[in-house]
C-alpha cells in the first residue's frame, strides 16, 4: 500500500494498468478538498482521483481527465471504500522529426464500468509533463490528502 505522491521507477509508453485507490472521508470538504489526487499516464495525462461520490461527474471530479473529459458516467464508491481504475493507453505518435502525428487514446474503467472508451487526449493536463516521444513514469499524485494506493501493476503492450 501507498499514501499519493510518489512515481515509478520505469517508464511506459503504450500499456494497461490497474491501480486501486482508498478516498479519505471528509464531510466538511468541498470541491478539491475532497481528497483530492490523480494518476498520471506518463507523467503527462491526469485521470482526478476525489471523492465525487454523488455528485455530477464532470472532468475535474472523479475519473475525470482533468480540464479535458468527464467521465460517461460518475461511478465513484463512498470515501473510505477500495475502487479501481483499469487503463488501457497506447501514447501519442511522432514522426521523425519530433512533431506529433496523433493524439494519445486511453480507455478507463472505474469499478468495472467504462467511463471512456478510445478518448483521444488533446495533450498533457494542466501540470503534465510536455508530449514527446519517449515513454514516461506512472505517477500517483500528492496533494497533502490522506489517500492511499494498493494492487498497481503496469503491463506493457
Amino acid at each position: 500500500m501507498l499514501q499519493a505522491g510518489c512515481k515509478s521507477k520505469q517508464s511506459f509508453t503504450n500499456f494497461e494498468a490497474h491501480v486501486e485507490f482508498l478516498l479519505p472521508f471528509k464531510p466538511l470538504a468541498r470541491g478539491q478538498e475532497r481528497g483530492n489526487s490523480g494518476v498520471y499516464l506518463q507523467d503527462r495525462y491526469e485521470v482526478q482521483v476525489l471523492d465525487s461520490f454523488g455528485l455530477k461527474g464532470e472532468n475535474n471530479e472523479c475519473g475525470g481527465i482533468y480540464s479535458q473529459a468527464k467521465p460517461a458516467v460518475n461511478i465513484c464508491f463512498p470515501p473510505l471504500t477500495w475502487q479501481t481504475y483499469d487503463i488501457d493507453f497506447t501514447a501519442a505518435k511522432f514522426d521523425e522529426s519530433g512533431t506529433k502525428t496523433k493524439n494519445a487514446v486511453v480507455t478507463i474503467k472505474h469499478n468495472g464500468v467504462t467511463i471512456h472508451d478510445n478518448l483521444e487526449l488533446k495533450g498533457p493536463t494542466p501540470s503534465g509533463a510536455k508530449e514527446t516521444p519517449s515513454g514516461g513514469p506512472l505517477q500517483l499524485q500528492g496533494r497533502g490528502n490522506p489517500v492511499f494506493f494498493q494492487n498497481i501493476w503496469v503491463l506493457p503492450k
